[in-house]
């Protein structure tokens, strides 16, 4: 099945990534959520990585690329482009490893986020604001790149970044005796999807992997269902870190092969939900920002 592609995250790989992140990374909890329970008649859990200090798993893929550097890379410094959770993992990271970083940013990005930036990376790094869009930022950053020789650190089309974030699935696996009937990723890019989901057809085959999509972002879903790498004209970014036009290469080579299905949900019902969490006291996500096993994390 999978002879003709190239790359897959390995087991050995992912374990090693979890090394690497030790201290770095907290071992967040796999919370059961009784209302959720209820309601549905499932056993359901949410994997809480909103409680990382960066509020999100991107502090997983980023610090594992980053450590990965060569000193020549190191020396040169590295660039990304985010407009949010990316750029504080890569912002904690640059401080950690004694990097330097450049973190381009739309020009609109609320300044709440660039402030948590600057907290995260403090003087290993400088903002760059350019641009409308997380494209604009992402053409500048990459031309930065090309310009002075530095590191572009991906947020999800990157190997080490894959499998770093892939070790919340072990984390998952340690976390519960029981067999897990079905998984609910968040897609943005798919750098979570593809590594979770290799894990997981590796260790617990029964598992079902399901991805799961704004409904005004479908780039995965898109993607997988024209069974080529699809970029999107339009699309809603209300959904900010699942908002993007077209998914990683190495990103949808993995997923159209180990997701087990890709769902929508329109950005109405998202916000209806984030609602409800906070009005009833449950549990509290950022969007996109923690996994849960069968319930949505927006």
């Amino acid at each position: 099945m999978h002879t003709t592609l190239t790359y897959f995250p390995t087991l050995k790989a992912i374990e090693a990534a979890a090394l690497k992140l030790k201290g770095v990374a907290s071992v967040t909890p796999l919370n059961r959520n009784t209302r959720f329970s209820k309601d549905f008649k499932s056993n359901i859990s949410f994997k809480r990585e909103d409680l990382q200090d960066v509020r999100s798993y991107k502090i997983r893929g980023a610090y594992n690329k980053m450590s990965s550097l060569t000193a020549t890379e190191i020396e040169n410094g590295i660039v990304c482009a985010s407009a949010g959770n990316h750029a504080q993992g890569v912002a904690l990271s640059c401080k950690l490893l004694n990097v330097k970083g450049t973190i381009y940013m739309p020009a609109p990005t609320p300044n709440q986020k660039v402030e948590q930036v600057k907290m995260f990376g403090e003087d290993a790094i400088e903002i760059v604001l350019v641009g409308d869009t997380f494209d604009d930022a992402y053409g500048a950053a990459k031309l930065e790149c090309e310009r002075l020789s530095k590191t572009f650190i991906h947020p999800f089309n990157d190997e080490k970044v894959i499998e770093g974030q892939a070790t919340m699935g072990l984390e998952i696996l340690h976390q519960t005796n029981e067999p897990i009937d079905y998984l609910f990723v968040p897609v943005g890019g798919g750098g979570l999807a593809s590594g979770i989901s290799t894990l997981f057809k590796n260790v617990s085959s029964s598992t079902k992997v399901i991805g799961v999509e704004p409904e005004g972002a479908p780039s995965m879903s898109t993607s997988i269902r024209n069974n080529r790498n699809t970029e999107l004209k339009y699309i809603e970014n209300f959904v900010d870190g699942a908002a993007v036009r077209k998914v990683g290469d190495i990103n949808f080579a993995i997923c159209k092969e180990n997701l087990d299905a890709m769902i929508t949900v329109p950005e109405g019902k998202i916000c209806q939900t984030i609602l409800e969490l906070y009005n009833k006291d449950a549990i509290v996500v950022e969007p996109a920002g923690a996994l849960s096993i069968a319930a949505l994390d927006f």
